[in-house]
């Protein structure tokens, strides 16, 4: 399995690489009035409008002051949405084998399990089911 490993604070992320259609930098976002709070707006990239999701607060995580300069086109049921991150930190082949599952919590659904690797620990995300909630 192929995974691109993102940062968000000081946690990494992982979503499988077959659901992310491109990475990019931070552009120009279009706010939408009375949008939900984490919608955090439309980006037209290449002639596509994009809505372009707060995975922080999906996730429950603080932002970090530096900002976040990265965007992952995500696609989902061939419509793509957009999530900002900190920054991609690289993409990796791993073994399932190295995906330690968790206990299921309930609000916690959406992830599939920790990815242990010798010098970090990375969450990886069924990003269908966090997004679906």
């Amino acid at each position: 399995m192929q995974v691109v490993i993102f940062k968000l604070a000081d946690e990494q992320f992982a979503v499988e690489t077959s659901k992310v259609q491109s990475i990019n930098d931070t552009m120009g976002i279009t706010k939408v009035p009375k949008a939900p709070s984490h919608i955090k707006g439309l980006i037209n990239l290449r002639g596509n409008i994009i809505s372009l999701l707060d995975i922080n607060m999906l996730l429950d995580i603080d932002k970090n002051e530096k900002g976040q300069n990265n965007i992952v086109i995500l696609e989902m049921e061939d419509e793509l949405i957009g999530i900002t991150v900190d920054q991609v930190d690289e993409v990796l082949d791993i073994d399932e084998s190295f995906i330690e599952r968790v206990e299921n919590d309930r609000r916690k659904s959406y992830i599939r399990g920790v990815i242990n690797l010798k010098d970090r620990i990375v969450t990886l995300i069924d990003i269908d089911r966090l997004l679906s909630n």
